[in-house]
């Protein structure tokens, strides 16, 4: 069985909304988060019949899949993403937080509790409890497809910004730190969608990347 070690709930009867996030290492481009909110049944056929997992471990063919799959059969789903100005402005930490907060705040029904990707979520005034989970996106359904649907809507981002921007191959690194994107931030400087405090793209160490 394919994903089996995914549950389909932290507590069963509990309106849950997972949530992760793409993009925190990269050097272009936004933070991009998802909120799912995804009834037992559904995850659980999710999990079995297609493969859900975290979205690291799936090929672009089957996330592109499951996207469709979680947008018209979850019930609620949200995408919220933090441009690299605020990132600059509040760092790339508090900026996944506020990409979380707002991907919740954005479903159109209200959860009982967030489980959130990672070690670490500041919450807000309005949002139910949370609890971490480092690893979630391969241990919980509704983590998974937050993940599923942050890294396609990022991709996607990135390749539409590639066509502005060709040189740095946002369409194959998604705005990565690779050699070739280095390479070219060396040689041509930064982008609008660059950000400016992420120690790579600073000017002044152009020659060093």
């Amino acid at each position: 069985m394919k994903g089996e070690a995914v549950a389909p709930w932290a507590v069963e009867g509990r309106i849950e909304a997972g949530c992760d996030e793409a993009g925190r290492g990269c050097l272009a481009g936004p933070v991009v988060a998802a909120a799912v909110i995804v009834s037992p049944e559904v995850a659980l056929r999710w999990v079995q019949d297609g493969g859900l997992n975290d979205s690291k471990k799936l090929s672009a063919t089957a996330r592109e899949r499951l996207r469709d799959v979680i947008q018209a059969e979850a019930t609620a789903w949200a995408v919220a993403e933090i441009g690299p100005e605020e990132i600059d402005r509040i760092n790339i930490l508090e900026a996944s937080f506020a990409a979380m907060r707002a991907a919740v705040f954005g479903l159109a029904l209200r959860p009982e509790h967030l489980l959130i990707d990672g070690n670490r979520f500041r919450s807000a005034e309005g949002l139910p409890g949370h609890t971490c989970f480092i690893g979630g996106d391969g241990r919980f359904a509704s983590i998974a497809a937050a993940s599923v649907l942050a890294k396609t809507h990022r991709d996607a981002l990135m390749c539409r910004l590639h066509e502005r921007h060709p040189a740095f191959g946002w369409d194959r690194n998604a705005g990565y730190p690779t050699p070739h994107h280095r390479r070219i931030l060396a040689d041509l400087g930064p982008t609008p969608h660059h950000r400016r405090t992420f120690r790579s793209t600073s000017p002044d160490l152009f020659s060093a990347v």
